[in-house]
């Protein structure tokens, strides 16, 4: 066992003496692993980041959320006419303890987009109105007057609540609250709103771009800014939004809302449904796995630049077996066997990818701190990514440092000694 460690440590410094002979050489040489590992690290750690943020985001604004929106073919009031949206009185059933009892809030909201116009100022954003209960469903906070009331929902007021990049880039530092917007819907109709409140800055959200957006009573979006009546006359709304008392109520929360909504809309269980239930849970996980399988092709990518410095190793390589021939010729005449020829050429291969390959990992986790920087796009370096990039360098420098070990281990001493 110690003979053979010493040989292996013999063939090492053998192996570092023969790259360090040709330092500009071996350099370039490593520079095409340099390059992949440090694409792959990089790459794979923006692919986690995103993964990070979108879990983050949905996270944020709770996993045991539930959305219906209108949608798919089913029949309505028992007659085959297509699906004629989701109504109040679809709410206002969801929000009966007796119909969805795993369900702790029940808040509907009509989205649209108009023009905001203050002064010399007009910009295009959501406008969408909502009931109280929209701030403890998304636990907003005032920074200044107040929130929209059951009061303005029930009078239909033309009152607004701002976020606060609107907020901003409308009034800057000037206090907005009692002032009047005007508010342009799709029609080209303007209506004139008195604002009532303004709310801290929310953050990034995948379900609701809180911060850019400007919010309205329900009944006032319905039926002043628009027209929100379906065929028959019902109200309609873009969503309504069910938080389930608890995480593990999600699945029962589901059910009761399916049967409550096929009784309203006279479904049977067979029927094809004419609204969707989106599970704030599976959403997370279905984004999850499509951000997973992108950082995964994102890694593969890089790691054909991987190949292309392998490719590179062994040309080298096969230079240094032909300029290394009297050597390989001297060695074999004095005793070496075969397999040290073949270990010593095999561990210059692999020396070079992993000097490579850690050199890369530094670059790697330097360009995604200075991704970081930028603020374009979050980078998580992880432990896999940096392993997963060292070990394939090392495979690289294995499978590509077989064929020229190979070949000066099979060298003929007499020929090798006579090789001018």
């Amino acid at each position: 066992m110690l003979t053979q460690l010493a040989d292996l440590g013999e063939n090492l410094r053998v192996a570092l003496d023969g790259l360090l002979a040709n330092k500009l050489r071996s350099a370039l040489t490593m520079l095409g692993v340099i390059i992949g590992v440090a694409a792959v690290v990089a790459l794979m750690s923006i692919g986690q980041g995103a993964t990070a943020d979108i879990t983050e985001q949905i996270n944020s604004a709770g996993t045991n959320l539930l959305m219906v929106t209108s949608g798919g073919f089913g029949r309505v009031g028992g007659g085959n006419q297509g699906t004629l949206g989701v109504t109040m009185e679809d709410a206002e059933a969801l929000a009966n303890p007796n119909n969805v009892s795993a369900a702790s809030l029940v808040v509907p909201e009509y989205s649209g987009n108009g023009q905001i116009i203050y002064g010399d100022t007009n910009l295009n954003t959501s406008v969408t109105g909502v009931p109280p209960a929209y701030q403890d469903l998304y636990d907003l906070t005032m920074a200044g007057g107040e929130f929209i009331s059951q009061s303005n929902v029930d009078k239909r007021s033309k009152v607004v609540v701002l976020g606060a990049t609107i907020a901003e880039d409308l009034f800057g530092d000037f206090d907005p609250v009692g002032q009047k917007i005007k508010v342009a819907n799709n029609s080209g109709a303007k209506f004139s709103l008195t604002v009532i409140g303004v709310l801290e800055a929310q953050g990034d959200s995948i379900v609701n771009d809180i911060d850019n957006s400007v919010f309205v009573p329900i009944s006032t979006a319905q039926t002043k800014l628009s027209n929100a009546r379906n065929l028959v006359g019902d109200l309609i709304v873009s969503r309504i939004t069910i938080e389930a008392q608890s995480e593990e109520l999600v699945d029962t929360a589901e059910d009761q809302i399916d049967a409550t909504l096929r009784a309203q809309h006279g479904l049977e269980a067979e029927d094809d449904a004419d609204f969707n239930i989106i599970n704030q849970a599976s959403l997370l996980e279905a984004v999850s796995g499509v951000t997973e399988t992108l950082t995964v092709f994102l890694g593969a990518i890089a790691g054909i630049s991987l190949l292309v410095g392998g490719i590179g190793i062994m040309n080298i390589m096969l230079v240094s077996v032909t300029e290394r021939t009297r050597e390989i010729g001297l060695r074999k005449a004095v005793g070496a066997r075969k397999s040290d020829v073949l270990v010593q050429f095999l561990l210059e291969a692999i020396l070079l990818s992993l000097l490579g390959g850690l050199f890369g990992v530094a670059t790697g986790i330097g360009l995604s701190k200075i991704v970081n920087l930028t603020g374009l796009f979050t980078s998580v370096v992880t432990m896999g990514s940096i392993l997963l990039a060292v070990g394939f360098s090392l495979a690289i420098g294995l499978f590509f440092g077989i064929y020229p070990a190979n070949q000066a281990a099979k060298m003929n001493p007499i020929e090798a000694l006579r090789y001018e």
